[in-house]
C-alpha cells in the first residue's frame, strides 16, 4: 500500500538554508514527528563540494567565485564538486530506509536513477546509466547528478536519506555553471539538459510536476505539492 508523503516545490532557495532545513526534517522523520518529504527547488548559483574532496576540480579562485556570484559549499553528501543553479531541478528526498527490510542503500540510487530515466522516456529520450558512474546520461552527456547522504536513525532502525538528485532542465545551464568545474571529477563527458535532448521549452516547476509520479511509482508513495509550497505541512 502506497505511503503519504510530503512534497514542497521551492521556486529559489539558499543553498545554506536548504541544507538545515533537511537536517531539521530528518530529525523531526527520524523522531515520527512528520512524515516523509521530498524537496523540489532550485538554487541560486552555488557549487558543493561532497565527501570525495578534490579540490582541484573547481577551476575558480575566491575572487572569480565572488565575482560571478557563485557560493561554495564543502557538504556531506557522497561524490565530488557540481554545481547548482537556475535552470536545474534539485530533489532532495528524505525518505525512511527501514533497517529490518532487506536494506539496499544500492538499490536506492539505482530507484533514483531510475525515475530519472522513466521521466525521459516519456519523451522517446534513451536515459542510462555508466557502470563507473553514480548518475543519469544521454548518451556520453550527463543530465543528472545524484550525491546522497544516509543518516542513520538514532530512534529507529535504519537510515534517513538526504541530499539527492540534480536534473538540468534548462538549455545553456552548461555554459553558466559546469564550465567552472571538472563535474563530479569526470573529464572525458560533457553535460546535457531536457530541453537540448527534446529540443522543447519547459519551466522546472513543469519538469518538477512531471518527475513526480514516476517517484511515486518508483518508491511507494502518493503525493503532490502542497498548495502553499511549505516545508512542513504538519
Amino acid at each position: 500500500m502506497a505511503k503519504s508523503i510530503n512534497i514542497s516545490y521551492i521556486p529559489e532557495i539558499e543553498y545554506g538554508e536548504a541544507w538545515e532545513k533537511q537536517k531539521q526534517i530528518v530529525k523531526a522523520i527520524d523522531e515520527q514527528q512528520q512524515k516523509e518529504h521530498l524537496l523540489l527547488l532550485q538554487h541560486p548559483p552555488t557549487f558543493t563540494i561532497g565527501s570525495q574532496r578534490h579540490p582541484e576540480h573547481l577551476l575558480l579562485g575566491p575572487e572569480q567565485l565572488r565575482q560571478q556570484g557563485i557560493a561554495l559549499f564543502e557538504i556531506d553528501r557522497g561524490g565530488d564538486i557540481t554545481y547548482h543553479g537556475p535552470g536545474q531541478l534539485v530533489g532532495y528526498p528524505l525518505l525512511w530506509l527501514d533497517g529490518g527490510k532487506g536494506l539496499n542503500l544500492h538499490g536506492y540510487l539505482r530507484n533514483l536513477e531510475q525515475v530519472i530515466m522513466n521521466y525521459l522516456a516519456q519523451f522517446g529520450i534513451e536515459g542510462s546509466r555508466k557502470p563507473e558512474y553514480t548518475g543519469v546520461w544521454v548518451g556520453d552527456e550527463k543530465i543528472c547528478a545524484i550525491g546522497v547522504k544516509f543518516n542513520k536513525c538514532r530512534h529507529r532502525k535504519g537510515f534517513i536519506t538526504s541530499h539527492g538528485f540534480a536534473f538540468n532542465v534548462k538549455s545553456g545551464i552548461q555554459e553558466e555553471g559546469f564550465r567552472g568545474i571538472v563535474p563530479c571529477g569526470i573529464q572525458e563527458y560533457g553535460v546535457t539538459s531536457l530541453e537540448d535532448v527534446t529540443g522543447r521549452s519547459f519551466t522546472v516547476e513543469e519538469a518538477a510536476q512531471g518527475i513526480i509520479p514516476h517517484f511515486n511509482e518508483l518508491f511507494g508513495y502518493t503525493g503532490a505539492i502542497s498548495a502553499d509550497n511549505s516545508f512542513i505541512n504538519e
